[in-house]
């Protein structure tokens, strides 16, 4: 019985834990695009560089999500967005609010050669 309690406590400090070390500007990146996305940039708004891509060597198909996660040491809530096509177009969006936004999903239309971000 003592065994079981004490790894139900290890288990519930683990999890606070992973939850503690999460950044406040965790959101999920929705693909409704029609078209795989190559690449994935999330950005300070004040910063003049993308960095790496988040992806890495992964693609986002169409239909597909992403879970984003910061550090918890990240204080900016202020953030820009960019995704790369598989044919190397590049959509970018400025200005999330990432302390508020939970999830982005990216669609595109066609016949009006318009992309577009939703979220909430």
């Amino acid at each position: 019985m003592f065994k079981r309690m004490m790894m139900s406590a290890f288990v519930l400090t683990a999890l606070v834990g992973n939850a503690w070390a999460e950044g406040k500007q965790n959101f999920t990146l929705k693909n409704r695009t029609g078209y795989t996305i190559s690449e994935v940039y999330v950005s300070p708004a004040k910063s003049d560089d993308w960095e790496e891509d988040i992806l890495g060597r992964d693609v986002l198909s169409e239909g597909e999500k992403v879970d984003i996660t910061f550090s918890r040491k990240e204080k900016s809530c202020i953030w820009d967005l960019k995704v790369v096509y598989d044919d190397g177009t590049p959509a970018e969006w400025e200005g999330f609010n990432l302390c508020e936004v939970s999830t982005i999903s990216i669609f595109y239309d066609r016949k009006k050669d318009q992309t577009w971000a939703e979220y909430n």
